[in-house]
């Protein structure tokens, strides 16, 4: 009624809604509600957090901020407050080829089996190579990602979808992680993974190769996820005017915002560089608490400290009574005597 209060009379208008105008006026001008009021400030800080995240995060990822932050708000109520304040994530973008499978090469196995899981830093790496658009043409991405804490340990840019753009990116990859070796990296089976120098660098850095089946998307799920995350939150919201324009804006989504700061609901809502220092911190606590020895208990007030219980009983066993020391005739005749 507010809204048309310029075009239709106010008694009008209650006439037809069936309410009386007194009730309205009075409405009018009653206060807000404390839920009113705090939705006021609730919505402010929704808004600087969606900004925040480079108007990427949806309710979920606001939702866990806020949490962090110690307000006791539902899930419910940010997607409410999101929507009456025209506040939305992003969406996907259509996929393009990058795979380019070598027919006469020979493909790593498979050790991975969708099985995308690890219970430690440098157990399964995952790898892949997608295209950014630009207004000189396409650049190429190949990232290198650490399943365990989901962090990009390693990536590289080029303007050809070439073997060195991979090799790049695992040279960074094995400098920043340091692997003791046995680490399994996953890929598809495209050409620059199957190619000869791949392969033997892999050896030389102690790095096991692995490669899903042909044409199945499923089978590196998880830097395909990356992916999406990448071209929905960064590459569908810009336009580039060259490839190095496009290399700084990717190279701040990885290193300034992905790995940083961004929430990642598979880790608690925790950005992976958070994820792993909490694990590093609580590994530190474990170990030390496993070499700390036993408190030592010290002996009662009033009593005279004496042998450990078990030295004590060691010491009875091993000392024979004590026998007033004699002539060993003289015993033998008083025990005769006897």
């Amino acid at each position: 009624m507010s809204a048309h209060r310029a075009e239709f009379h106010v008694t009008t208008m209650c006439r037809v809604l069936g309410v009386s105008t007194s009730g309205y006026y009075a409405w009018e001008s009653r206060e807000q509600s404390a839920r009113a009021r705090a939705d006021v400030v609730l919505t402010e800080r929704i808004v600087q957090i969606h900004e925040d995240s480079r108007q990427t995060y949806g309710s979920p990822r606001i939702h866990a901020e806020l949490q962090d932050e110690g307000q006791r708000i539902g899930r419910k109520r940010v997607a409410r407050l999101m929507r009456e304040s025209s506040v939305a994530g992003v969406s996907r973008r259509r996929s393009f080829r990058t795979t380019r499978r070598d027919p006469g090469a020979r493909p790593a196995p498979d050790l991975v089996d969708r099985q995308f899981t690890a219970t430690k830093p440098n157990q399964l790496w995952v790898a892949d190579i997608t295209y950014i658009p630009t207004l000189a043409g396409f650049l190429f991405l190949a990232v290198v990602l650490d399943v365990w804490s989901r962090k990009i340990v390693g990536w590289a840019m080029s303007s050809r979808m070439a073997t060195q753009l991979v090799l790049e990116a695992l040279a960074m990859a094995v400098e920043q992680r340091r692997p003791a070796g046995g680490v399994v990296h996953h890929s598809d089976q495209g050409s620059q993974y199957t190619s000869t120098e791949f392969g033997r660098r892999c050896r030389e850095a102690g790095v096991r190769p692995s490669m899903g089946s042909v044409g199945d998307c499923y089978d590196n799920a998880m830097c395909e996820s990356f992916f999406a995350t990448l071209e929905c939150e960064l590459l569908d919201r810009t336009q580039f005017a060259n490839r190095a324009v496009a290399e700084l804006a990717v190279f701040d989504f990885i290193e300034g915002f992905y790995n940083t700061r961004r929430r990642h609901s598979a880790l608690g809502y925790l950005a992976p560089v958070t994820f792993e220092r909490q694990a590093r911190s609580a590994h530190r606590v474990t170990s030390s608490e496993r070499l700390t020895p036993p408190p030592r208990s010290s002996p009662s007030r009033g009593r005279k400290k004496g042998p450990a219980p078990v030295l004590a009983a060691l010491l009875t066993i091993a000392a024979p009574p004590l026998v007033p020391s004699r002539p060993r005739r003289h015993w033998r005749s008083s025990t005769h005597n006897d």
